[in-house]
């Protein structure tokens, strides 16, 4: 008996158990012989669980077959039977016999063609009696050839459900016409281009009985017409099992609907349960189904973004006006995958699920559940029997399962093999008291676990073993075969046999995701599993670890293995329910396998384990775990992008005493020939950051934590919403929300909802948690910049302002706006309720704060903030724009803040408490005011986040970690935590208490370095204040000076060491002795701020340049002057050459040698129509290069004057250069991230180093190339910008990445060895590495 009972099919081949529904046949039924020797070899088939029509097919064993024989299929009448197959036919089957004999198993095929009634059970024995495959297959040809053409078409279509997809199409144009009238086939009552645009559709075939449903098939009829030609989605909706699938594929059985409506085709994919890997892999199989005939061969594509472009251009392009099919789709965010401006049709247990997607809707609702009649009916086909010849027994049996499809089946299935036990079963059924699988459960079937239970004890005891072992199966996952295979050491067809014998009894579904076999409980069964076998649960995860080790040993599944994704997700989840604590622990911190799973899956799952399992992993200790946590949470965001670190490189930078560092040093140092570096100067840094996540592809406008801290919202550039865990950053969500750039985003006060707003002028109120859209509010007339729920559970109430000038309250319980306020003469950029839900304060371009009543909307009072920027020092025409404001937790202050300004004022009286300037070189973009009203957390433009005690005017955190500008800081509700959100696309999440204790120094990126002896020397300028020496072997402060009274600019060292030498931001230059730190000479040499310093040979002579056109030459030590005249505008650089000549450059254009005794020009070069960025010198002294804002570098000879080379190519500024040792190659580097190396000699492009770019699209290099080195073999580059990367210079391909904390290097200084290297980030951290 073929059965597939109720549940849900998934695509082409889905027997398998489910909750509610309906019975069907699946057309890929397995079979396999099960009993004792004397039960007459029994052949027991399939019992699956379809989502489907309620339908049963009986096949008895073999050895019965003639006493109980098959249901006939339905035959249209008048179709005419053709005897003789056409000549046609014959030829193809002829021509393409040999591939046919070769790759082709009979037992499958034959199943089919036994099922359509055109090969007999003696035909078939025949075939088996056969000694080999080949031979087999030989025969079976050979009965084909004698039969007609409905022999021909079974065969096709076998092929075809089998995936023998290559076969099948080497028969297509042999397929035989029909000849009746009506065109119907002898088969099914189906055209043949039906039947043609379902199979290769991959829509599930009809079952051969069953019993239907037609006002349900006719109401998903009329939706698919309402379609029309029109994109638009039809859903499907209804409980699990109830039939959703199989009335869906019936209900394109239709040849005029195909043929009108869809003559594109039909295109049928399996969804189910997804994350964003299964997702992309569903998509994969779609495309490549797709593509199947085309001429050219395509990658896969790499990312869901990619595999919906390039779905929606096969949609519109290959298979225009064609349905697309979406079986069984849990989540909304699915459905984007598939928004492709084309008609979809979907089955859904969930009504809302289109509410994410846009275009024409439509629903029809499959009710569940079976009335009296229909549960005897579907009985009655279970056991081959009218329903007037049931027992009396059978009615008892239908209202002890209470109407439910699922256990009618269960104990259908058991009748059809012991056909005398329907008291006994009903007994069981009443009388047995079995234990609730879930006492709260909300599947209300009080007699599924007695079916269960029942179907469970009539296996075979080894089929009991094997059954147990499913109860470690995680929820939700289809699990591939091939881990079956490795669990219990067999081949995939002995597997495959279990499995089906488990599928046959209605106690497992199975999928069929290509060619693979995928199995998964239903979540009743495994809880039942779970539940049966509590006390060996452990065994049972311990065998499979056991297993998985004897079989890949020491090595590590790869991506191209079917079974790959399930161990990644789950071998930790294994592992720990096996409380197999250092396997766990070895699992957990290797970094090959961190690599491994987040390149494949991201870091967030990985982050969630080490929480997850925290209990096993820290039995020993919990120091190795917090290691690995901390150093997966703050460079998750790096490993989880294209192109991957290297991640012992990554490890190395960690703490020495990290367990991550130690195991990253051992790897280094065992791998030859690999580059790695020391970072030999961290001992002194502190990672700040508790999580660093990357979850938009633009610059993130805005985040926020949700009340109960456990969630973040963010939105941005992208226009999407998302929201993810606090603790891992693994996404709940993500949502297509607006269709420009989404500003703002907030949680109401009880989580449940979550508002955004746009530059596309709308406020959309969305479900955090399904991510269903509530409402859409459309009232602004400009973008919107900010909204904010109020802080009262229960009312709901939101607060928006615009670039319109107004603030509007919405009422979530209206359709419109409930009140306006308006009073503002320029942009509102900012709202926010009083903790106390009274007022509402707004902030505005024409500088002003006003507090406004909320039970009235009427303005309460004006606060005019502009009038604190009157005094000379700042006076400017730029207008004081106030950007935000925060309430204390008493609402008795508020906070706003305006350019660099932060002002708190006492809300009754309007007076000004406090003020504090935060910075006089950036401007403040944001503020929150912590929950105990004393910390003030500011988001300042160049890129860091300040901690602000506002009692005692005192900073006391300075937050470094962003590349870019910071839009966003917010504080937890209960001020332990505050996130951070910015232009670099990262959210970093902070622990509060952890910042205020941190201390660490702040270094200006203009520093000088002299290697001497082993050592490098650093000089540095700290806070921009004073003047530091640093041991970079040691990070030991040598010497500092006392602070200046005006800021830093440059520095420089002496070459040996006994002086420095200082320009400041009051055009001073100072030489200062390093014993000491005493300033021995100073010069007020410049009315503007100086750029550059640098001593002579002889230590006796300073040279300095400033924001202006001349150079000065000071004998320090004679108080003599030289000033070099003759650059017309700022000078960007200069260099020293030999015999007192010194090479200097311009924002003019032009490049000039002087002697700097005399003053004079000696050369002069019109290098560029735009600005010299750089210049080098060849080793040889005899050419000069430049690099200049005008995209091009040009090689000059010092001799003629005369330009050698113009080297082009570039696409943007190219701002350094550097000669190699041999005076072979040039090397330069532009604004893009390129790094080009040219041959001197000839002028010609050799190698291009970045080729590479990452799936977001920025370059390699992370931004600029601000300067570059030769190694003295002139065999590697090292070159630094948004990072360092180091290259092999005869292939141009990297050879390792160093991730700064920060970015933007400007310079690197390299020891003469090339192994020690010098730099500093824009976030003032130094860096001294060494190779390893």
């Amino acid at each position: 008996m073929y059965v597939c009972a109720p549940g849900a099919a998934k695509g082409r081949f889905s027997p398998a158990f489910g909750s509610v529904g309906c019975s069907v046949v699946c057309p890929w039924y397995r079979s396999a012989p099960v009993g004792s020797p004397g039960s007459g070899g029994r052949w027991v088939d399939l019992v699956g669980i379809c989502e489907g029509l309620f339908c049963v097919v009986v096949q008895p064993s073999a050895a019965n077959r003639k006493r109980s024989p098959r249901v006939p299929i339905a035959r249209s009448k008048d179709f005419k039977i053709l005897r003789n197959m056409d000549v046609k036919s014959r030829n193809y089957l002829l021509m393409n016999r040999q591939a046919l004999e070769r790759d082709i198993k009979t037992s499958y095929i034959m199943d089919h063609m036994v099922t359509d009634q055109v090969l007999t059970l003696q035909e078939e024995e025949k075939v088996k009696q056969q000694n080999t495959q080949k031979e087999r297959a030989a025969m079976l040809i050979n009965i084909i050839l004698e039969k007609d053409n409905n022999s021909y078409r079974s065969f096709y279509n076998a092929l075809l459900h089998e995936g023998y997809r290559d076969l099948a199409a080497l028969l297509q144009d042999g397929i035989p016409v029909f000849s009746s009238g009506n065109g119907k086939s002898s088969l099914d009552g189906m055209t043949s281009y039906v039947k043609r645009i379902l199979c290769e559709g991959g829509v599930p075939q009809r079952p051969v009985v069953f019993v239907t449903r037609p006002k349900l098939v006719d109401a998903i009829k009329q939706k698919l017409y309402c379609l029309g030609s029109d994109p638009g989605w039809v859903t499907v909706y209804g409980m699990a099992g109830c039939g959703k699938t199989v009335l869906t594929a019936e209900a394109l059985r239709d040849h005029q609907l195909l043929e009108d409506y869809f003559p594109g085709g039909v295109h049928w994919i399996s969804v189910g349960k997804q994350d964003k890997a299964g997702l992309l892999i569903k998509l994969q199989n779609l495309c490549s189904r797709l593509e199947h005939d085309s001429t050219l061969s395509q990658r896969p594509p790499l990312n869901i973004e990619e595999a919906k472009d390039r779905l929606r251009l096969l949609m519109l392009r290959k298979y225009p006006r064609s349905l697309l099919v979406l079986d069984d789709i849990w989540d909304s965010w699915v459905l984007k995958a598939f928004d492709n401006q084309c008609q979809v049709l979907i089955t859904s247990r969930d009504r809302s699920v289109t509410d994410a997607v846009s275009g024409n809707k439509y629903e029809i609702h499959v009710e569940s559940g079976l009335a009296h009649e229909k549960g005897l009916e579907v009985l009655s086909l279970f056991v081959n029997m009218k329903i007037s010849e049931l027992p009396e027994q059978a009615n008892c049996i239908i209202r002890e399962c209470k109407g439910s499809p699922l256990v009618i089946s269960l104990i259908g299935a058991l009748l059809r093999d012991f056909p005398s036990r329907w008291e006994y079963y009903l007994k069981q059924l009443q009388n047995k008291q079995f234990k609730r699988i879930r006492k709260s459960s909300s599947y209300d079937y009080e007699a599924l676990d007695e079916a269960m239970s029942i179907s469970v004890e009539q296996l075979d005891n080894d089929f009991k073993d094997y059954y147990k072992d499913l109860s470690i199966l995680p929820k939700d996952v289809k699990v591939p075969t091939k881990v079956l295979c490795i669990l219990w050491d067999m081949e995939t067809e002995e597997v495959e046999d279990i499995l089906q014998k488990f599928v046959n009894k209605s106690l497992l579904f199975c999928d069929r995701n290509g060619k693979s076999f995928h199995y998964y409980l239903h979540d009743l069964q495994l809880d039942f599993l779970t539940e049966k076998n509590r006390n060996q649960l452990q065994e049972l995860h311990k065998n499979i670890v056991n297993q998985y080790k004897k079989y890949y040993k020491l090595n590590m599944p790869i991506p191209s293995q079917e079974d790959c994704m399930y161990w990644y997700n789950f071998l930790a989840y294994h592992m720990a329910g096996a409380n197999m604590q250092k396997e766990l622990r070895e699992l957990m911190f290797s970094l090959d396998w961190i690599k491994a799973k987040t390149e494949l899956v991201g870091p967030a799952h990985l982050i969630h384990e080490y929480v997850e399992y925290s209990s096993v992993l820290d039995q020993k200790d919990s120091i190795a775990r917090e290691n690995f946590q901390e150093f997966l949470s703050l460079n998750g965001h790096l490993l989880g992008r294209q192109p991957f670190p290297d991640i012992i490189q990554l490890g190395l930078c960690q703490p020495e005493t990290s367990e991550v560092y130690q195991q990253a040093k051992l790897r280094a140092q065992s791998e030859t020939g690999a580059f790695y570096l020391e970072w030999i100067n961290k001992k002194s840094l502190k990672n700040l950051s508790r999580l660093v996540v990357r979850p938009h592809r633009d610059a993130v406008y805005h985040a926020c934590f949700s009340q109960d801290r456990q969630r973040i919202a963010s939105c941005g550039a992208d226009k999407t919403l998302q929201v993810f865990k606090t603790e891992s950053g693994e996404m709940l969500l993500e949502i297509t929300a607006h269709e420009d750039e989404i500003l703002c985003c907030a949680f109401s006060a009880d989580d449940k909802y979550v508002a955004t707003c746009s530059a596309d002028k709308k406020v959309k109120i969305w479900n955090s948690r399904t991510g269903k859209c509530m409402h859409i509010y459309e009232e602004h007339t400009e973008q919107v910049n900010c909204c904010q729920f109020n802080n009262r559970s229960g009312q709901y109430l939101l607060a928006t302002c615009s670039n319109d000038t107004f603030i509007k309250l919405w009422d979530l319980k209206g359709k419109y706006c409930r009140n306006t306020m308006f009073g503002h003469v320029n942009s509102v950029n900012h709202c926010r309720f009083s903790p106390n839900d009274e007022y509402v304060a707004s902030c505005s371009t024409d500088g002003t704060v006003k507090l406004w009543e909320v039970r009235s909307a009427n303005e309460l009072k004006t606060i005019e903030i502009k009038d604190f920027f009157q005094n000379a020092d700042e006076q400017d025409d730029v207008e004081v724009l106030v950007k935000c404001c925060s309430w204390s937790r008493n609402s008795d202050m508020i906070l706003a803040v305006a350019k660099n300004k932060l002002l708190l004022f006492d809300v009754k009286t309007s007076n000004l408490l406090t003020q504090v300037i935060v910075s006089h070189h950036s401007t403040i973009q944001y503020c929150d005011f912590c929950a105990g009203d004393e910390l003030v957390a500011v988001a300042l433009s160049h890129c860091s986040v300040e901690l602000w005690n506002i009692k005692s005017l005192s900073k006391v955190a300075d937050c470094r970690g962003h590349m870019s500008w910071v839009h966003c800081v917010t504080f937890s509700p209960d001020g332990s935590l505050f996130l951070t959100s910015s232009d670099d696309q990262t959210i970093r999440i902070w622990e509060t208490n952890k910042v205020c204790k941190s201390s660490d120094a702040v270094l200006k990126s203009e520093l000088d370095a002299v290697f001497h002896n082993g050592e490098v020397m650093i000089l540095a300028i700290y806070n921009q204040k004073y003047i530091q020496l640093i041991n970079g072997n040691t990070d030991n402060i040598i010497m500092q000076t006392e602070p200046q009274e005006s800021l830093i600019c440059c520095c420089c060292l002496s070459e040996d060491l006994k002086f420095a030498a200082f320009g400041q931001e009051n055009g001073t230059v100072k030489v200062l002795q390093l014993l000491d730190g005493k300033v021995l000479k100073y010069r007020e040499a410049y009315r503007t701020s100086v750029q550059h310093c640098r001593f002579t040979s002889d230590c006796q002579t300073l040279i300095s340049s400033a924001h202006d056109a001349v150079i000065q030459v000071w004998n320090w030590q004679l108080n003599e002057c030289v000033f070099l005249r003759g650059h017309k505008e700022a000078i960007k650089d200069f260099r020293l050459l030999e015999s007192a000549k010194l090479l200097s450059w311009s924002f003019d254009g032009t490049v000039k040698v002087w002697n700097i005794i005399t003053g004079n020009t000696e050369k002069d070069f019109a290098c560029h129509g735009g600005a010299v960025l750089s210049c080098a010198v060849s080793p040889d002294g005899r050419k000069f290069s430049s690099t200049s804002a005008d995209k091009t570098a040009k090689i000059w000879s010092f001799e003629s004057s005369c330009v050698l080379h113009e080297l082009k190519g570039h696409e943007a500024c190219v701002r350094c250069c550097t000669f190699s040792p041999n005076n072979k190659l040039l090397a330069t580097g532009d604004d893009k991230g390129d790094i080009r190396i040219w041959d001197i000699l000839t002028g010609g492009l050799l190698h291009f180093c970045s080729p590479v770019t990452v799936d977001e699209g920025e370059p390699t290099h992370g931004g600029w190339v601000t300067d570059l080195s030769f190694s003295p073999d002139s065999e590697m580059l090292v070159s630094s910008g948004g990072y360092l990367k180091w290259w092999n210079v005869t292939t141009g391909e990297s050879l390792q990445t160093f991730y700064t904390n920060g970015t933007n290097l400007k310079s690197i200084h390299v020891s003469p060895d090339f192994k020690v290297y010098v730099t500093v980030d824009n976030l003032g951290i130094l860096y001294v590495l060494q190779k390893l």
